[in-house]
């Protein structure tokens, strides 16, 4: 057998398997038009989407997303009273039930071990003239469904193999690629293999438009145009560095197939000797800025972490130290965590100003430093005058506990630092010792 085909022997559901999914989601569509008479709400037509309606689903994944479509004329707010109606009855012989809010609310549930998402939607003709983000969800799965077949083994092997390198998924979290995207490289290349071989040799701004009908400019590392949408990058979720992966993973699995690449070792947490080893073995400074996490969904909550790693960096080298490396994690604390080439400074600063030839300037210049306190030493060098001045900020962790506040932090971000945070250098990044967060520094010197 090859390597794709023991995957696949691991990953594709069996016909009891499939017949358990069909019998539930049967059961809740029914539940759906029930609740949906009961309370007096016409036009509504309940829809299995998704990959449990395409087939194109890993065994042991247990999702089922039920659209719950209501006629284009109904306003936004009937929309959401009325969904919400209806799924909350759904919802009664569920478990683990949670409203959530995305473009409008909808809720998740555990149902006989499933996760159900009751979603509801505009049941619009066109995924041109949608009235929410969740109404072309249908006409994916309506494409999908025509032109997939005889190609769900090959999308099955793929989403494992984008599962497996740590690429699949379209959240925020991870910005890799969505299970839709997924399907439509398939469709396009035709095999897995063709679609591992053609990746090899991708760069950033590849357009594959399949239906020859986009109509914008696209500026992200791939772009896949929706053939439900000639308006909409199907990959604009995928991040440059989970494209790099991708292709930097398809050209190892070139070289050298193996079923690791589908299912990877576990990686252990670091104790903390292993720790104590990587930062004396690197000889570089780790600071880490830790803080409770915020209570928001994932998809608020990542973007700010990395707007706030961003402004951590962009002050980080405004104050002239080097950075080597940053990353951010999550779970019930949120860390921010940074590798410098040294966080510590020399006391000196050096400072050129104007030519001495510039008079205006050049007495400014020499008026405002004589006199300074922060000066060390005052020069020319190749015809400028230059200062030797006392840096404000020598050290990284007292610049960060003075500046922290200034740099670009979201709202909630924001609000949790404010509540209180931490900053530790180096061995004293121990403290954490959430196995987790363990993982995540193993992996800081992983090979790719």
């Amino acid at each position: 057998m090859t390597v794709e085909e023991q995957v696949l022997d691991r990953i594709k559901p069996s016909p009891e398997e499939r017949r358990i999914l069909e019998d539930i989601a049967v059961e809740l569509l029914l539940k759906v038009e029930d609740a949906a008479n009961n309370h007096n709400i016409e036009g509504i037509v309940p829809k299995l989407v998704g990959s449990a309606a395409r087939n194109t689903w890993i065994s042991g994944t247990h999702d089922l997303d039920i659209f719950i479509s209501f006629p284009p004329d109904t306003s936004r707010e009937e929309l959401e009273s009325n969904g919400l109606r209806i799924a909350r009855e759904v919802s009664k012989n569920g478990d683990k039930v949670e409203e959530r809010y995305a473009e409008h609310p909808y809720i998740n549930m555990n149902y006989k071990g499933f996760d159900v998402d009751l979603v509801p939607c505009f049941g619009v003709d066109s995924a041109s003239c949608i009235l929410s983000a969740v109404d072309r969800t249908p006409f994916h799965n309506e494409f999908i469904k025509m032109t997939i077949s005889g190609l769900e083994d090959e999308v099955l092997i793929m989403k494992q193999f984008m599962k497996g390198i740590g690429t699949y998924g379209s959240e925020l979290r991870t910005q890799g690629f969505s299970g839709y995207l997924t399907e439509l490289l398939i469709i396009h290349y035709g095999s897995f293999i063709s679609t591992i071989k053609s990746a090899c040799n991708w760069k950033p701004g590849l357009t594959i438009d399949m239906m020859e009908h986009g109509i914008h400019k696209h500026n992200d590392p791939l772009v896949v145009i929706d053939p439900t949408d000639s308006k909409r990058n199907v990959a604009a979720a995928l991040s440059l560095n989970s494209f790099a992966y991708f292709i930097d993973a398809c050209r190892s699995y070139i070289e050298d197939p193996s079923g690791s690449f589908f299912f990877p070792e576990k990686t252990e947490a670091m104790n903390n000797n292993d720790l104590v080893n990587m930062f004396v073995s690197r000889g570089s400074s780790f600071i880490a800025i830790v803080f409770k996490a915020p209570d928001i969904v994932d998809d608020i909550l990542y973007p700010q972490m990395r707007k706030m790693e961003n402004g951590i960096c962009a002050l980080m080298e405004e104050h002239e130290f080097q950075l080597m490396r940053s990353g951010h994690w999550v779970k019930e604390e949120a860390v921010v965590l940074i590798e410098l080439i040294s966080s510590k400074l020399p006391y000196a600063k050096k400072h050129r100003g104007p030519p001495v030839w510039v008079s205006e300037h050049a007495k400014g210049f020499k008026e405002k430093y004589r006199e300074s306190d922060e000066l060390f030493s005052m020069y020319i060098e190749d015809g400028f005058y230059v200062v030797d001045i006392k840096r404000r900020f020598p050290d990284a962790k007292k610049l960060l506990n003075n500046r922290i506040k200034e740099c670009s932090l979201g709202k909630h971000i924001r609000m949790a630092v404010e509540d209180g945070y931490s900053i530790l250098e180096n061995e004293n990044i121990l403290k954490i010792e959430d196995p987790d967060f363990r993982i995540f520094l193993k992996r800081w010197e992983q090979h790719t």
